[in-house]
């Protein structure tokens, strides 16, 4: 048994002061406000909350910051920037990519990642010796990094609606959804990971295809997420090729359920918005990414409304910062509505933590209460950013430069704002630097 004591930590009644929280076995046994500390508590700084869920993580991406945005473009330029690195990725690099982006991560708080992986095979589509050596080499990265992953394994058929893959494409795809579900039966879960599915989007998957990726869902009980109405020109060429957008699309085909995690759905009707709350589809807002890409404004607000959960996620790793992710779940449905409040605080914290372990398939974690991973965040509250802001308020003061300690079932990976593996930029230099020589 160990414990940790914190003057404030975020309860799911909300926050609580002078909080004890006793662990065991990498899981939280007991959870009390108003306690004292005891001899041997580790006292953590600051606000104390659940652990960090990154819903939406395209870890090779993180190569690509600080190198897409000279010049005026599109999602649909940026894209081409983002297959030329895919096309230079081997196993080893992965791994090197992945470990260094995963430690960047549980600096910011982040205790499980969702990993929408589609680089699976080698050059020109050739499947490596293990066809899951690409996912191998995430899962190595995660647990050398000390955080949680789920490895949503992507379907990824066509080069857009009618097309076939094509280039670097030819090294998402597996030819059918059946040979990409006969692939992803050879992954297992084990302590560290989970395996969950993916639809890449209407635009990379066929409609017969889309109803054999959400039924092999079903049937293992796995989490299912799916890019959806990302850009106004994935809307027109679902309508354009099937008379329905890509929402209804999706539900004709089995796909949305409350298993189900839509990622971004900036563009979505009225209608689509019905059919999502109806079904308890999840809402993975990215929000950096999203501003970067000139994806648009998601209205998660009426999603919320009409029964998503909301989650976020960083994506493509403009922004390693989850607190801001929250945050701009507010801020940006300020700049949509021209209203301040959709979401108070509690809402942010609920879709940083305990709804982005549920997307992942971690249901009853991203809690501090019995039952759930002892997985804690300490943020400071004595930094330049966040001196003199109440602690309740504080998800909206933040950044994860005032992350402190992270404790992950039960072990510290970040102490004093330090990851257990030292250098991180380091790490990100030498993984990132030989990419682009």
């Amino acid at each position: 048994m160990t414990a940790f004591w914190a003057a404030h930590a975020w309860l799911p009644t909300g926050l609580g002061d002078d909080v004890r929280i006793e662990v065991a076995d990498g899981v939280i046994v007991a959870a009390a406000a108003g306690s004292a500390p005891e001899d041997g508590d580790t006292r953590l700084p600051g606000v104390v909350f659940p652990g960090f869920a990154n819903a939406h993580s395209h870890a090779f991406h993180r190569a690509l910051r600080g190198r897409t945005h000279d010049g005026r473009g599109s999602f649909w330029t940026w894209r081409e920037a983002m297959y030329a690195l895919a096309g230079r990725l081997t196993p080893e690099t992965y791994y090197e990519l992945a470990l260094a982006t995963y430690a960047e991560l549980a600096l910011a708080g982040v205790t499980v990642v969702g990993e929408f992986h589609y680089l699976h095979h080698g050059p020109g589509g050739t499947p490596y010796a293990d066809p899951n050596a690409m996912a191998a080499a995430l899962r190595q990265a995660a647990r050398d990094a000390g955080i949680r992953l789920t490895l949503l394994d992507t379907c990824y058929l066509e080069g857009g609606i009618g097309r076939p893959l094509d280039g670097v494409q030819l090294r998402f795809g597996d030819g059918t959804a059946d040979a990409w579900a006969e692939r992803v039966a050879r992954l297992a879960d084990d302590d560290g990971s989970r395996v969950g599915a993916a639809i890449h989007s209407v635009r990379a998957v066929p409609p017969a295809a889309v109803e054999t990726v959400a039924a092999w869902a079903t049937k293992h009980g796995r989490p299912l997420h799916v890019h959806l109405s990302e850009q106004p020109a994935e809307n027109e060429a679902a309508l354009a090729a099937y008379g329905r957008t890509p929402a209804r699309l999706l539900a004709d085909h089995g796909a949305l359920t409350a298993r189900t995690t839509a990622v971004h759905a900036n563009h979505v009707t009225g209608d689509d918005i019905a059919l999502l709350g109806a079904a308890g589809t999840a809402i993975c807002a990215c929000p950096t990414t999203e501003q970067d890409l000139a994806d648009g404004l998601a209205p998660t607000g009426a999603l919320r409304t009409a029964g998503s959960p909301l989650c976020v996620g960083s994506d493509q790793h403009a922004v390693a910062d989850l607190l801001l992710e929250a945050r701009l779940l507010e801020h940006h449905e300020r700049l949509r509505t021209g209203e301040r409040g959709t979401f108070d605080a509690a809402a942010l914290v609920g879709a940083l933590t305990e709804n982005g372990h549920a997307a992942l398939g971690w249901p009853g974690n991203g809690r501090l209460a019995p039952g759930a991973a002892a997985d804690l965040v300490a943020v400071r509250t004595d930094t330049v950013r966040t001196a003199g802001a109440d602690p309740a308020q504080l998800v909206i003061a933040a950044s994860g430069a005032d992350v402190d300690t992270v404790v992950i079932a039960g072990r510290t990976v970040v102490s004093g704002g330090t990851h257990e593996r030292g250098d991180v930029a380091g790490l990100l230099t030498r993984a990132i630097a030989p990419l682009w020589d």
